[in-house]
């Protein structure tokens, strides 16, 4: 009983220990899910099941929704307060945005297998963790009298269109109505993650390498992130109203400022220190899927061709997103558990191995002929890498510091 209550003492420790372990277990079972679908869906084991909804769309929410948020919310609980020298976001705050989403998570799952409204009571659930979340975040920012707030203020605005995009979705489960499902799929990427994936690189990135580069000139351009998250709202508006063939105007000035970014913050210095290297090299892959989504769009528009197909989304979503995610969720990892700021050469396969999955996803997109052996291909490397990846780093989360400092 004592154990129980140690372990559980040590994932209340501090917020980023059990939204980290629960997005831990949830990366690990929703592609067990996706893989268990796909080979159903492939003839390569088992039969298609029958989900209670299209298992497309329980995909797409899962990952956006149910997947990167845990590690997001982990990340802002803790980087917040730091920010703008405010109060520690309390236990029983950050405890009841986890279990509350871990709770409707769940019930997702539950109701796949069951019937569509146990599904809905499980993302009622979850917005109402998220809501919890949004306001502890949102009491900081406004009730903290810190001089420079522009990058909270941006992604306290991106958690609203997250929660809106989330509302949307449980809207389209009891309604069915199309159009509302088009707006939670364009708001979750480019309203709500995009946003503060992109945030987060433009304040920590060049921090980071400015600690451990020497000679390092740390540039952070403010009208450079306005005029990106302009690109990035634009882009989403347009897939939104189905006009697609006006992205490349947008994208392609977005796509210049992410390769301009990585050259300033210096991407080919970051391979001197491999915990660097991966945020730098997850970012590299902004620039590449926006331009893209510019040669794309462009193209549709000159001959009416779709090129690419969804290889950009997920050049954006396993290259950037997932990288970047698990790049500073490994940092923040190892420094708040009191171990080396340094990546074992193990943990740095992993993370090549991230990039193959990217790849290999993005070719399944572009080679249709063998497109099936490709998804599944693809889906088995990013299930093999995060699960050892889970397997290495969730332990540290129901353990004590080795340093043995609190937190």
């Amino acid at each position: 009983m004592n154990k129980q209550l140690t372990i559980r003492d040590h994932i209340a420790a501090a917020p980023h220990r059990s939204l980290f372990l629960a997005g831990a277990l949830q990366g690990v079972l929703t592609l067990l899910w996706w893989m268990f679908d796909l080979a159903g869906r492939y003839g390569i084991a088992g039969s298609t099941t029958t989900w209670s909804i299209a298992p497309a769309w329980a995909h797409a929410f899962l990952m956006v929704y149910g997947f990167f948020p845990f590690f997001i919310f982990g990340f802002l609980f803790t980087t917040y307060p730091n920010w703008m020298n405010g109060d520690k976001v309390k236990p029983r705050e950050y405890m009841t945005t986890c279990l509350l989403m871990v709770l409707g998570v769940v019930l997702f799952y539950v109701g796949l297998v069951t019937h569509k409204i146990i599904i809905i009571m499980g993302v009622e659930i979850m917005l109402a963790g998220w809501g919890v979340a949004v306001y502890v975040l949102f009491r900081i920012l406004l009730l903290t009298p810190a001089e420079d707030k522009r990058h909270p203020r941006v992604t306290s605005v991106a958690l609203l269109m997250g929660g809106l995009g989330m509302a949307a979705y449980l809207f389209w489960l009891v309604t069915e109505v199309p159009a509302v499902l088009d707006f939670t799929r364009h708001a979750g990427i480019w309203f709500f993650l995009l946003p503060i994936v992109l945030t987060v690189s433009h304040r920590m990135i060049p921090f980071f390498s400015s600690r451990v580069l020497e000679n390092y000139e740390m540039v952070r351009p403010f009208w450079m992130l306005w005029l990106m998250l302009a690109c990035i709202v634009a882009h989403g508006c347009l897939q939104w109203l189905e006009m697609s063939v006006y992205l490349w105007i947008v994208d392609f000035p977005l796509a210049l400022c992410a390769f301009y970014l990585s050259y300033r913050w210096g991407f080919l210095r970051s391979f001197q220190v491999s915990l660097l290297a991966v945020l730098h090299i997850s970012f590299a892959w902004l620039g590449v899927s926006m331009a893209m989504y510019g040669a794309q769009s462009l193209i549709y528009m000159l001959s009416g061709n779709i090129l690419f197909g969804l290889a950009p989304l997920h050049a954006l979503a396993i290259g950037y997103f997932a990288g970047m995610i698990l790049a500073m969720a490994s940092r923040v990892t190892l420094g708040h558990s009191g171990r080396p700021l340094e990546l074992d050469r193990f943990t740095w396969l992993l993370f090549l191995g991230f990039q193959a999955a990217a790849v290999l996803r993005i070719l399944a997109d572009i080679a249709p002929a063998i497109a099936s052996m490709l998804y599944v291909t693809a889906g088995l490397v990013w299930l093999v890498c995060f699960g050892l990846w889970a397997v290495k780093f969730a332990p540290i989360y129901w353990r004590s510091r080795v340093d043995a400092k609190p937190g």
